[in-house]
């Protein structure tokens, strides 16, 4: 299911009406989703967990090349390690390179949480091998990703503060490749409705990775086609993917806006038009997963943003909405120098 052009979705019409700056890729995005849109148009979703750029961008990774190592770096302290140690030693240094041992980590972080409180049932997730992932890991029969590991965790602490709190309309700006929708689909929650928007050819990858998720479970089925007037939630299928300038004709109220990671790679003008239209639709909660320190200025031809979005941005451009807590320990990530991943937790304002 793939598509000609980048904007095959919306007409001219549709698109003459918005302003189109704030709804385009950002620096940080522009140049990668040409060469994602390429690979996509020639191997569709066969191999997609495993395509470099998508590794770089939307597929995160605990091993290469998400912990900054080369390859090469990494083939020569392991030649190094066989040449001198044992069979343990070189085990270790594999595990540290791989992701193995950090993935344990969070899938321990995982299982600690839903001792304590699990009403989705998040314990019998075990993520698809669609898109031949370069990283899976097995744990106690289940498998999981970086990606899985990062919204289960998430959603862990949403749990944590709120343990009856059931999302059944929820909405994703920057969903990656469809984790979350994945999440919510083998979960035991009933009569939900997901909608992901994001830009070309992203939402499209997501709607092919959960069509073959779920292709054999006639309980969910998958929309990707543009309204031409105003709809709601209500009204889709169980999960929707739309171009993000959709969010302009969705209309009535969510329970849960999510975003994960993908905020912080905007420029402030375009976050804070998405967030003056999640609050039109009056999210209940709103759980953000953001670099509190911002995500690195462009520089050069390095990757980065011209402004980073920093915690306190998000506090005050959600000004329908109070801080309920913050995490970074148990359930974000604080890197070795210094930066913090953190999950924030807003409620609206009565």
């Amino acid at each position: 299911m793939q598509e000609k052009t980048l904007t095959s979705h919306i007409s001219e019409a549709t698109l003459s009406q918005h302003n189109l700056s704030v709804y385009e890729p950002s620096i940080f995005w522009k140049k990668a989703l040409q060469t994602i849109n390429n690979v996509y148009m020639e191997k569709g979703i066969k191999s997609f967990r495993s395509d470099d750029t998508n590794l770089m961008f939307f597929v995160p990774t605990y091993g290469l090349p998400g912990n900054s190592f080369t390859r090469a770096f990494v083939q020569k302290i392991e030649s190094i390690c066989k040449e001198n140690y044992g069979e343990r030693q070189i085990k270790e240094i594999e595990a540290r390179f791989n992701g193995s041992k950090e993935a344990y980590a969070d899938y321990r972080a995982f299982k600690i949480a839903t001792n304590f409180v699990d009403p989705l049932k998040l314990t019998n997730f075990s993520e698809s091998n669609i898109g031949s992932p370069k990283e899976h890991f097995c744990f106690e029969n289940k498998w999981f990703s970086r990606s899985s590991l990062n919204y289960l965790l998430g959603l862990c602490f949403l749990f944590s503060i709120f343990p009856n709190f059931r999302p059944r309309r929820v909405l994703e700006i920057g969903g990656g490749f469809g984790t979350l929708a994945e999440i919510l689909g083998k979960s035991n929650i009933k009569n939900f409705r997901y909608l992901n928007l994001d830009l070309s050819p992203m939402f499209l990858i997501a709607r092919d990775y959960i069509s073959e998720c779920f292709a054999k479970d006639k309980m969910f089925s998958v929309t990707d086609k543009t309204p031409i007037n105003n709809f709601c939630l209500d009204e889709l299928e169980t999960f929707s993917f739309f171009h993000n300038s959709q969010i302009e004709k969705l209309k009535g109220s969510i329970d849960l806006f999510v975003n994960f990671i993908s905020f912080q790679e905007m420029e402030p003008n375009i976050v804070s038009n998405y967030i003056d239209h999640v609050q039109r639709l009056k999210p209940e909660i709103v759980l953000i997963r953001n670099l509190r320190e911002g995500k690195q200025v462009k520089k050069e031809k390095g990757l980065g943003v011209k402004n980073p979005i920093l915690k306190k941005d998000y506090i005050e451009m959600f000004c329908d909405y109070k801080l309920v807590k913050s995490n970074v320990l148990e359930y974000g990530l604080e890197t070795v120098d210094g930066f913090n991943s953190e999950l924030l937790l807003l409620k609206r304002n009565k």
